[in-house]
């Protein structure tokens, strides 16, 4: 619950100033008219679920690399299906001595964000398209990493409103 608690007030104070720099960017375009629409529309749900994406896309990543279980999660489950304790504790328990707010956390999550964003492609274009992120978290510096992080949660938990 802590952990949830954190993350939380972390990616809130990140999501307010990107929220702002994301709307002085939009220039028009029909998809960011329905993405700032929905935004605006769902708001409360949208930060409310923004946390529980976020400690999801850390948790895949680390479940999957950390190889923890045999367990076949999928992140839609993991988002909408899970209970929010359950999911904060499977974090905890697969992070281990790291934090969430450790450059191996956000490594993760970015990693599992844009997985969720590439999972329409083939699995190659996904692979070649991974090897491309990864490349570029290498060159991000921590901050830069955890606002590319925060960008990518924001959009992503506009795809999981109910």
């Amino acid at each position: 619950m802590k952990l949830l608690f954190f993350l939380y007030i972390f990616l809130q104070i990140s999501v307010f100033s990107v929220q702002a720099q994301q709307n002085n960017l939009i220039e028009g375009t029909s998809k960011n008219e329905h993405n700032t629409w929905l935004k605006e529309k769902f708001s409360e749900q949208h930060n409310q679920l923004i946390p529980i994406v976020a400690v999801a896309d850390i948790f895949i990543t680390c479940y999957k690399q950390r190889k923890i279980g045999t367990e076949k999660y999928q992140l839609k489950q993991l988002i909408l299906e899970m209970n929010k304790d359950l999911l904060a504790q499977k974090l905890s328990s697969c992070l281990g001595d790291d934090t969430v707010h450790s450059d191996i956390a956000i490594n993760f999550g970015l990693l599992g964000c844009f997985s969720d964003q590439l999972s329409h492609l083939s699995k190659v274009e996904q692979m070649q398209k991974l090897k491309l992120v990864k490349k570029a978290i290498a060159s991000l510096s921590s901050s830069e990493r955890k606002k590319s992080f925060t960008q990518c949660v924001t959009e992503q938990a506009i795809h999981y409103l109910r």
